[in-house]
């Protein structure tokens, strides 16, 4: 049934594990094989294409690693899906992962607490010798790289360091961002940028500024995340009427 669906290997003298991840390659991007669907076990797939598992799981390899499959613990293997974030609202990104079903979670780069730089203090308002914390981690939703987050609070607006667990939304409570700035911009992660996230180094990504202030107009959050092209679209809704 699923080689009935997507094909049989082309046989075209390349090596069996790249015929097999050009085959499912051209059957995610042309919807053949929709965004969340489970794809078949590796076993099963070895025998249907009349190919090992070690070519079968060198196929998948490439395919997560650029985004376009994800593994999940106990699971399987999915289709990944692209995530949308609604330009117009308010919201951290665990609560965006959580809202789509996807399970978020980070692994942590530095916690560091310091005094203001220049530009934290013009992004914050914040006066010289102000004390800040900075947060530097990996996004993941399920088992694949989001974003590259790199975070600056006044400290003034968290009890502790630590204070942050996986929501930086959650630590900053009544303080949490009521209004953001946000500012976007396409660029090509770097080398390391790229090791980082398990992507090609100049591979595309999305640059995103975000100020965000609390109700009382102080501002709270300066945050600059670099999101993989390959995974996140930005959505806004303009006028009235739309759904």
């Amino acid at each position: 049934m699923f080689v009935e669906r997507i094909g049989k290997l082309p046989g075209n003298g390349a090596p069996l594990y790249l015929q097999l991840q050009q085959l499912l390659r051209r059957a995610i991007e042309s919807d053949v094989l929709k965004p969340d669907e489970a794809l078949p076990a590796e076993r099963e797939l070895a025998e249907a294409f009349e190919v090992s598992r070690v070519t079968v799981r060198k196929a998948l390899d490439g395919l997560v690693d650029a985004g376009l499959l994800i593994r999940r613990h106990g699971a399987g293997t999915f289709v990944a899906t692209r995530v949308e974030k609604n330009f117009a609202t308010v919201t951290s990104f665990t609560e965006d992962m959580l809202a789509r079903g996807r399970r978020p979670h980070s692994e942590w780069l530095a916690r560091a607490a310091g005094l203001v730089t220049p530009e934290e203090a013009m992004a914050l308002g914040l006066g010289p010798g102000t004390r800040v914390f900075r947060f530097t981690r990996i996004r993941y939703a399920d088992e694949q790289s989001m974003a590259l987050e790199y975070s600056t609070v006044p400290a003034s607006c968290l009890s502790a360091l630590d204070a942050v667990e996986e929501s930086l939304y959650a630590a900053l409570g009544d303080a949490r961002p009521a209004c953001v700035l946000q500012r976007l911009r396409a660029i090509l992660f770097t080398a390391e940028q790229a090791e980082l996230l398990g992507v090609e180094a100049g591979s595309a990504a999305l640059e995103i500024e975000r100020r965000g202030y609390a109700q009382d107009g102080r501002t709270v959050e300066f945050t600059r995340s670099l999101y993989r092209g390959d995974s996140y679209d930005y959505v806004a809704k303009f006028g009235m009427g739309l759904p």
